[in-house]
């Protein structure tokens, strides 16, 4: 399993745009293996949150077309680019509540 965040710093005139990639917008939503996404909204930042079954899954999706047509939907709508960080889960306490 894989956990995986991305951050995105819209430019303030594209942030509405970059929220629109979502969902069933989402490429890469649809792909075996992705488990789990969600976007989140801070104040100067998307976040968003992808769940792999596998790290097989992962790396099929990062060297995808899909992550390719994500870039493109978002070129020049960044103010510097993504930043995505590979997570190892921990489980805490309860084993399901634990980890995402």
């Amino acid at each position: 399993m894989s956990l995986v965040v991305v951050t995105a710093f819209p430019l303030l005139e594209h942030r509405r745009g970059c929220r629109g990639l979502r969902g069933g917008d989402y490429p890469g939503a649809r792909r075996a293996g992705v488990e789990l996404y969600a976007l989140h909204e801070g104040p100067d930042r998307l976040v968003m949150v992808e769940k792999y079954g596998s790290e097989q899954a992962r790396s099929e999706h990062r060297k995808g077309a899909a992550l390719g047509e994500l870039r493109a939907a978002l070129e020049g709508k960044l103010s510097s680019d993504l930043d995505a960080q590979v997570l190892v889960p921990h489980p805490a306490g309860d084993a399901q509540k634990g980890a995402l």
